[in-house]
């Protein structure tokens, strides 16, 4: 026969049940807090690296990148369609101002030369023969206007005597119509050839100035040759270092072709380049650092190029310190752009241990302890990032990565 079960006998093996899940999470925590502390974290000393907060000043900067260029480079150009003959000096030696680098052939220049040469001489032998035909024309017209003047003398002399005839009776009204009317006429053919003298004049002597302007230009025109042609032995107009020179000997090279680059290795410069995306932030006279083999220099940024090419915009940073031994043609340096500047601020030394969030959890050395902590930080460049809250000068921490130690409130450091 079943046994009925009373209200408080479950009720109390319900309080039995939670005592004993209560006793067990208990017990459960009490062995994890034990576990932690026997095997709490431990760094020693050779594994990480450490950086004191001091007082200092703090530059924020943006990366670029940059080439170091001379400041002064002179490209010597193909003075004519020619083709290279001798090449005399290579890339990387020094030379001075009248040294001769190259040569090239110019046999097709002076034949150009010699034919316009010709062709002067011919125009100048037609602005003779122009000469000698005005001269000749002149004479000629001048000739026919003397012998009409002598004519109207003569037809005066005849129309006065048949006036006289007249007068006498011996002559008739017809007689004397018919000498003026042939006077008239004599007189009007010789204003008709004066007319003719002074429009053969004006003509003549304007075939005379074109051909005398086509004869000018084509002396500018040989004078131009000629000294493209004296520019064929391709000299330096100046001392330096040859940087680069074409010497595929026997190519065929255009005018206007760079033959060779001379440069001043006195002064350099430098070429940077930057994502666009960061275009708003770059001005000229920007402040500018660049490094190179454990070297630090300064310089303004110039020449901001309007043009953006693949999402990359150009620029040139001025050194101030532009004679550099250091410095050689070509060489790639890391460029730093200074936007912002603070000084007498809190700041440690830029390390993995900074994500790149205003808000970041680091480890502070602290008793033979490395105790998490909360700062906020500010500016930061390749050196250093400021700390705005959180961090006391003086106060080490711990500048290496601690991503594996990311839930560890306090790390113990060992010898």
């Amino acid at each position: 026969m079943d046994t009925i079960i009373t209200e408080e006998v479950n009720a109390g093996k319900r309080k039995k049940r939670l005592l004993v899940s209560i006793i067990c999470l208990v017990v459960l925590a009490a062995g994890i807090w034990l576990i932690r502390a026997y095997f709490k974290p431990a760094l020693t000393k050779a594994e990480f690296t450490t950086a004191i907060a001091e007082k200092g000043n703090i530059e924020n900067t943006i990366n670029a990148t940059g080439e170091i260029l001379p400041e002064f480079e002179e490209a010597l150009t193909s003075p004519i369609n020619a083709s290279i003959r001798n090449v005399a000096m290579d890339a990387g030696n020094k030379i001075t101002a009248g040294q001769s680098i190259l040569t090239l052939d110019k046999s097709a220049a002076q034949t150009d030369f010699d034919k316009l040469k010709f062709l002067i001489e011919s125009k100048e032998n037609e602005i003779e023969k122009l000469k000698l035909d005005l001269e000749k024309s002149f004479y000629d017209i001048k000739s026919n206007n003397n012998i009409k003047q002598l004519r109207i003398s003569n037809l005066t002399d005849a129309v006065s005597n048949t006036k006289k005839l007249y007068k006498a009776g011996g002559g008739t009204k017809e007689n004397i119509e018919q000498a003026e009317l042939n006077l008239k006429v004599a007189e009007l053919e010789k204003q008709q050839l004066e007319n003719e003298i002074k429009s053969k004049q004006r003509t003549m002597k304007i075939e005379i100035r074109e051909a005398e302007i086509a004869l000018a230009i084509q002396k500018n025109d040989q004078a131009a040759l000629k000294r493209k042609l004296d520019l064929a032995n391709v000299i330096a107009t100046r001392s330096g270092v040859i940087t680069w020179v074409n010497k595929n000997i026997g190519a065929s090279i255009k005018e206007g072709e760079v033959l060779a680059k001379i440069a001043d290795l006195g002064s350099f410069k430098v070429a940077g380049s930057m994502s666009d995306n960061l275009l708003g932030q770059l001005h000229n006279h920007m402040p500018a650092i660049i490094r190179f083999n454990e070297t630090q220099l300064r310089g303004q940024v110039i020449n901001i190029s309007p043009a953006v090419n693949n999402g990359i915009v150009s620029f040139e940073v001025q050194l101030e310190q532009r004679n550099n031994k250091q410095l050689r043609p070509n060489m790639k340096v890391d460029l730093f752009l200074v936007t912002a500047v603070r000084n007498g601020v809190t700041r440690v030394v830029n390390g993995p241990a900074f994500k790149g969030s205003d808000l970041q959890d680091i480890f502070v050395v602290s008793q033979g302890k490395a105790q998490r902590r909360t700062v906020k930080t500010g500016l930061s460049n390749f050196d250093y990032i400021e700390i705005i809250s959180g961090l006391k000068p003086g106060e080490v921490i711990i500048t290496s990565d601690m991503t594996a130690y990311k839930n560890a409130s306090e790390i113990s450091i060992v010898n």
